[in-house]
């Protein structure tokens, strides 16, 4: 990792890098004064952790600029033991913030905040903490799942045309809430297209909208776009604009 001069504290972040989950603890905490229980557990661990991974970072940067002894024999020995120690006592106390961070953030899921769980996802990312940060990011994306499954659910040919606009809202919310890193995130919703397509060309059928030359809505609901996952929202997008300009306006252009 690059480490800005004048502001390394140990060998494995920068000082802005390190106290960045801090700063949002001390946010949380300050921003609401019924927070308690586990959250404000979670926020104070994590406060004194990097207190103390900043003293052990500043001892060790204080031993390796410090003039060395002038006779080996007297006190060099035990001096470059003390470094040694200081650079893992900071490495250490580094894990637990990093330990700590992802503690708040499991917290922060279950009350729902998840714009703090991507901030604190970014802060490790950030130091170098990618697979801590992923490891939040698929955590963040199961619990966005779980929020619009029973809405999904509803997804079918022959779902009414009232189910339609909630599906398309839902499908939108993952796309917009669960990270792209959450494995097969395109692929899961891009199976939900088409059903969703087939109730919407059933829609326009039933209404006898007239359905433009390049509308894609039946090339849709025929597994069209099936091995396209990477352009799942520009499909979803596609069915929206023909439900909202065509299903609603019975014949319209």
């Amino acid at each position: 990792m690059t480490i800005e001069p004048g502001t390394d504290t140990s060998p494995y972040l920068g000082l802005r890098q390190a106290v960045r989950p801090a700063i949002l603890a001390h946010r949380l905490l300050a921003g609401d004064q019924e927070r308690a229980g586990k959250l404000a557990t979670e926020c104070e661990d994590l406060l004194y952790l990097t207190g103390e991974l900043l003293k052990a970072a500043g001892r060790a940067r204080i031993l390796a600029t410090a003039p060395p002894a002038r006779m080996p024999d007297e006190g060099g020995g035990d001096r470059q033991a003390q470094l040694l120690e200081a650079y893992a006592d900071a490495g250490l106390l580094w894990a637990k913030v990093a330990g700590s961070s992802l503690a708040l953030a499991e917290a922060l899921i279950e009350r729902g905040e998840w714009e703090d769980v991507r901030a604190l996802a970014s802060f490790l990312a950030g130091a170098g903490e990618e697979s801590a940060a992923a490891e939040l990011r698929i955590q963040l994306g199961r619990a966005a799942w779980e929020r619009h499954r029973e809405q999904l659910r509803a997804v079918s040919n022959d779902m009414p045309s009232t189910a339609i606009e909630p599906a398309i809202t839902a499908l939108r919310a993952v796309l917009r809430e669960v990270p792209e890193e959450y494995p097969d995130r395109n692929r899961e919703v891009n199976r939900f297209l088409p059903p969703l397509a087939s109730a919407i060309h059933a829609v326009m059928k039933e209404q006898q909208a007239d359905i433009p030359y390049h509308s894609r809505v039946e090339h849709i609901a025929t597994g069209g776009v099936a091995t396209y996952p990477d352009i799942v929202e520009t499909s979803l997008d596609e069915l929206a604009a023909e439900f909202e300009g065509i299903c609603r306006h019975p014949g319209g252009k």
